[in-house]
């Protein structure tokens, strides 16, 4: 594997929430106060997070994507926030965050001009980075929009890494290089992994299952070039999790669950956590899929067999086990079954002479002991996953 970036961050996938998906750019706050970029959405995700279980469950992050600035940088050419949203600036939002024992993250962008039009980064790498460090934050989401080209895309990113590293406060870089690159060049996942600790390949997700089912249409697809790079310290990152949201039924939403923590994704929500279902909930903090997703050994899952409208995924997992995970792509009719071999598995090697099974997703239970030559029928709903452990 690369070398990873060496700021020693990220060992595992980050886990946290993040406002874009389920907020966008909202900056209204006196039409709708409750759904605004804001100090007070953020202060309120906060004591969320601390007092029902999110941190416990692993998600430490609390991450502002883009519109939270002003318009202008200030008189020294720093960035600043929108004065009337984020009245306390970033520092006491910051400061706040820390206080409850979660982290905070912020979003900047490589070019002259964020995605939605505020201040970009291009110019300004060593300054924004030495604001964000003097804010206390702990991960910067650096977006690619509004570059002029691909080289000084890419020498925007480097240098970005180079001076959040300068800075000596310990910020998780969060990219989307390979992303704006792929139209155009395969992107170096080598070099991207010395840079970056986490990074975008394909287009933001959606709040719906054609969505969902892109992202990991793509990602086998490609999975050749890009499972390989995975590790601590650096990781593909299919975009946020939309569970608690609108668009996902239950199974679909078991399905994002259990892939995720195959493809061992960074895992951001971006939902509600003022109004979701407690069953979301659930499902979020479900402690066997998280330990999954954050298995130390830190191996992503890949595509294994295809079959009909089946697929079935296997991700190495730390003592010598393995998840795996059996999708249901049909869209019509009931649940249905698929049979496979566990000689299938782990090249051969993960259930010989014998190993014993538990579901995980949909709901947990053992299934016992099977021999190496053994075969093993599923049942999945429409549109739905089993998640195993082997």
């Amino acid at each position: 594997a690369a070398l990873a970036l060496d700021n020693g961050l990220a060992r595992t996938p980050p886990m946290g929430w993040l406002h874009w998906e389920r907020f966008l750019c909202g900056t209204d706050c006196a039409a709708d106060p409750r759904r605004c970029v804001s100090e007070q959405l953020f202060v309120e995700m906060a004591d969320r997070m601390a007092a029902e279980g999110w941190r416990d469950a692993g998600y430490e992050f609390i991450c502002i994507d883009d519109c939270w600035m002003a318009p202008t940088r200030d008189k020294h050419g720093r960035l600043q926030a929108d004065p009337k949203r984020f009245p306390g600036g970033i520092r006491k939002l910051a400061d706040y965050v820390h206080s409850k024992g979660l982290k905070l993250g912020i979003y900047s962008d490589v070019g002259n001009k964020t995605c939605a039009g505020f201040p970009g980064s291009y110019n300004h790498y060593d300054l924004d980075a030495q604001t964000f460090a003097s804010w206390g934050v702990d991960l910067l989401k650096f977006d690619g929009c509004n570059s002029d080209s691909l080289e000084l895309l890419a020498e925007g990113y480097r240098r970005m890494s180079l001076a959040l590293n300068k800075t000596g406060r310990s910020i998780v870089y969060s990219c989307e290089w390979p992303f704006y690159l792929r139209p155009v060049q395969q992107p170096n996942y080598t070099e991207i992994k010395q840079y970056c600790n986490h990074w975008r390949n394909f287009y933001d997700v959606y709040d719906s299952w054609s969505s969902i089912k892109s992202i990991l249409d793509w990602t086998a697809l490609h999975q050749d070039s890009i499972v390989k790079i995975a590790g601590p310290g650096g990781w593909n990152d299919p975009d946020m999790a939309m569970i608690g949201n609108f668009g996902l039924s239950w199974d679909q939403s078991v399905t994002q669950m259990a892939m995720w923590a195959i493809m061992a994704a960074p895992l951001f929500m971006s939902n509600d956590l003022r109004h979701i279902s407690p069953e979301a909930k659930c499902l979020l903090q479900n402690k066997e899929v998280i330990a999954i997703n954050q298995d130390p050994l830190g191996k992503q899952g890949y595509q294994l067999a295809k079959d009909k409208n089946f697929q079935l995924w296997e991700r190495p997992l730390s003592g010598r086990a393995y998840a795996v995970a059996v999708l249901n792509y049909q869209e019509i009719g009931g649940p249905q079954n698929f049979t496979f071999s566990l000689t299938f598995l782990g090249n051969g090697l993960a259930c010989n002479p014998a190993c014993s099974v538990r579901q995980v997703l949909p709901a947990s239970r053992d299934w016992g002991v099977y021999s190496w030559i053994a075969s093993l029928s599923v049942e999945v709903n429409p549109t739905g996953t089993v998640l195993l452990k082997v």
